[in-house]
């Protein structure tokens, strides 16, 4: 059945006649386009080849898994596949508009077809057929026509309606659930208004410079802290829209997210409930919108239903998290420190911690000229001199989940580990290189030192871990960090603002910390999917490269010792049961994320599903029986990953000595420190 008489008989036509460009967004779209043209630190000409660009960049957003469109829609775009780069300059804005409204009305079809599924009833599908369903459409062929795109669809609702039913869910509790999503999103889909087109289609637009430049409307720049943290008064988490679902990139550290330890980066929410209220289907909800649900007063209640990153790709099932909205103080975040024992009696070895969540300052107070205004730095020289009374033999910085914050601190905190010198290079539009760097002379800790990071370390804990590998003052041990290395500036418009790289850092090497990030010199395996967070992962991401270096000097004391240090650590790593049980998980998880189809049937998809849980069965099995633990005769709802997990600043001193990763990172401080001693000797 095609969907022309579904149209006509069931749906109300959706008013896309009054969407149109208003003056203001026009003007905006003049400024947006001189803005980049001359401030951008991408120089792109606007050409053919860039609209060739912007045009993919917006097919793609409208239908990322190319289900809407069909080869017919596709061929009438492609005449202007060459004629943006001459409409935007003019300030016209009708195609753009017009591919959008086209995109809201093949929409509106699908979801009137779904509902008309749904009220025949979910259970006249059929579930034991042969059919399969492509996992990722993001470039398959487009629908030749009306017939293919209404079967496609088909499946999609079969596999929507299978993925519930297999994470436990009646059939009455799936028709209801998806009912409410579907007429939700159609009444979302009714209020469209013109700016909703205008962003979409300008971000289309300042993406190809890079992911990080973007046009904010009035009403997310008004809210863009928000937005961007949910502020610092709510659950603290960093949200983004990933196709139809909201996904968490970031916990704030100290806020009500990360202190739960239920929420991980990658989870994806899927529902949002005030108090003991009915939760509330967001899938397919713009993020100001569920931005905005979960927002709301300190104290008050909020629940949130997640599907965690930690799933198998098509294991829908979730986890209901109950928070407090708080707010998060600065002196929640504070760096701390704990001390680990190694060995027993007169051999123990201590190693000492200092966990740095993010790179804080209080500038009112800094500003204002009190002496004791609170700052990174000023908190780690503090901990450093309580550590060395404690006689630590070495000293661990734990950058873990680090995701930035004040460029001046992240300066000053090299500075407490080089005499004086460079710290970060910054390079701007102009390709002038601004040289900052520590002045002052002294060292508040010369000992042995690591520096532990992830691929959530970022930005400031970029710049910071990279001067301490360039300068050879420490170890650097984890994963590859996110790989931000760009500077970005609000620009006002008449309309709305516009969020501009204007500038790139790089390490006192010449080495961009942008898009790479920081390597370590000794791996751990990731806890998360790699592919999914990171500046890699970003479309658009400008480039690693190098320029040249600063003047600075290097200890190369270290870099003897690296490969054996690596040796010893890859030794102890495979019989330790946390770091086999991460690596064995991260393969399983890759074994299914590499089929490419899922069948249709449900007794075979169900073969799956099982063949993967007696998989991670005898995975957790293995490592309960390595930790002297009863095995297991079915899987707990917790995942065993978190345990693993870095501890997140608020968790207690018992947290960070059970991180298996930290307590690794301590027994490779000790591991260089009896190789030194082995050369003093041997000298």
């Amino acid at each position: 059945m095609g969907f022309g008489a579904l149209a006509a008989e069931q749906r109300e036509p959706l008013d896309l006649e009054s969407l149109q460009p208003t003056r203001e967004q026009m003007l905006a779209s003049l400024q947006t386009v001189e803005l980049l043209r001359l401030s951008h630190y991408n120089k792109l000409r606007l050409n053919d080849e860039l609209s060739s660009e912007i045009f993919d960049n917006y097919v793609k957003a409208l239908d990322p898994q190319r289900s809407l469109f069909t080869a017919a829609d596709i061929a009438i775009f492609e005449r202007y596949r060459y004629k943006l780069d001459n409409l935007l300059p003019a300030g016209d804005l009708s195609v753009g508009f017009a591919m959008y409204k086209r995109q809201m009305d093949r929409l509106d079809q699908r979801l009137a077809y779904a509902q008309e599924l749904l009220d025949k009833g979910v259970e006249t599908l059929d579930f034991a057929s042969d059919q399969t369903i492509l996992i990722d459409r993001e470039d398959a062929s487009w629908s030749a026509d009306e017939d293919e795109l209404v079967q496609l669809w088909r499946k999609q609702i079969k596999d929507e309606v299978l993925r519930m039913k297999l994470a436990g869910r009646d059939m009455e509790i799936i028709e209801e659930m998806l009912g409410k999503r579907y007429k939700g999103q159609r009444l979302r889909l009714s209020q469209t208004q013109s700016e909703d087109i205008f962003q979409g289609y300008i971000n289309a637009f300042t993406q190809v410079y890079d992911p990080h430049t973007q046009y904010m409307s009035p009403e997310v720049a008004e809210n863009f802290d928000i937005n961007m943290s949910l502020s610092l008064q709510g659950i603290g988490a960093v949200l983004q829209s990933d196709e139809e679902y909201t996904k968490i990139t970031r916990l704030v550290p100290a806020g009500p997210a990360a202190k739960s330890q239920q929420l991980a980066p990658a989870d994806r929410i899927i529902g949002v409930a005030q108090g003991n209220d009915e939760m509330v289907d967001v899938v397919g909800w713009r993020l100001g919108e569920v931005v905005k649900l979960i927002r709301g007063p300190k104290g008050s209640d909020v629940r949130l239903e997640v599907i965690p990153a930690s799933n198998p790709p098509t294991d829908l099932s979730t986890r209901t998290v109950a928070l407090v909205r708080e707010e998060i103080k600065l002196e929640d975040q504070a760096a701390k420190s704990t001390v680990l024992e190694f060995g027993d009696g007169e051999d123990t070895q201590r190693i000492g911690v200092i966990q740095v969540p993010n790179f804080y300052i209080d500038f009112k107070a800094y500003r204002r000229g009190d002496d004791d205004y609170t700052s990174t730095t000023r908190d780690v020289r503090r901990l450093l001199s309580e550590l060395q009374k404690q006689d630590v033999d070495g000293v661990v910085l734990d950058l873990r989940n680090n995701g930035g914050g004040s460029l001046q601190e992240a300066t000053e905190l090299t500075g407490l580990f080089i005499d004086k010198g460079p710290t970060v290079l910054v390079r701007d539009t102009q390709g002038d290189v601004q040289v900052l760097d520590d002045p002052e002379t002294g060292v508040a800790y010369t000992g042995p030192m690591a520096v532990l990071v992830n691929r959530l370390s970022a930005s400031a804990s970029e710049i910071f871990a990279g001067a301490m590998q360039d300068y050879g003052r420490a170890l650097v041990i984890g994963e590859p960090t996110f790989g931000k290395g760009t500077v970005q500036s609000i620009q006002p418009l008449n309309h709305g603002e516009l969020k501009l790289t204007l500038a790139k850092f790089y390490r006192v090497s010449g080495q961009s910390t942008q898009h790479r990030g920081v390597v370590p010199d000794i791996h751990y395996p990731s806890l998360l999917e790699t592919t999914d967070i990171g500046e890699s992962n970003l479309p658009g991401a400008l480039p690693w490269d190098t320029i040249p270096p600063a003047r600075y000097e290097a200890d190369g004391h270290l870099t003897p010792f690296i490969k054996q240090l690596a040796t010893r650590h890859e030794l102890r790593a495979a019989i330790d049961p946390e770091f086999s049980y991460t690596l064995a998980r991260l393969d399983l998880n890759r074994t299914l994320e590499e089929r490419k189809f899922l069948p249709l049937n449900e007794a075979k998809r169900r073969e799956q599903q099982d063949a993967f849980d007696e998989s991670l069965l005898l995975l957790e099995n293995k490592r309960r029986e390595a930790r002297g633990e009863k095995p297991l005769t079915e899987l707990e709802n917790d995942d065993p990953l978190a345990d693993i997990a870095p501890a997140m600043a608020g968790a207690d001193e018992e947290d960070m000595k059970d991180d298996a990763f930290l307590t690794e990172t301590g027994q490779i401080l000790i591991d260089l420190l009896e190789l030194q001693h082995q050369l003093a000797h041997a000298g």
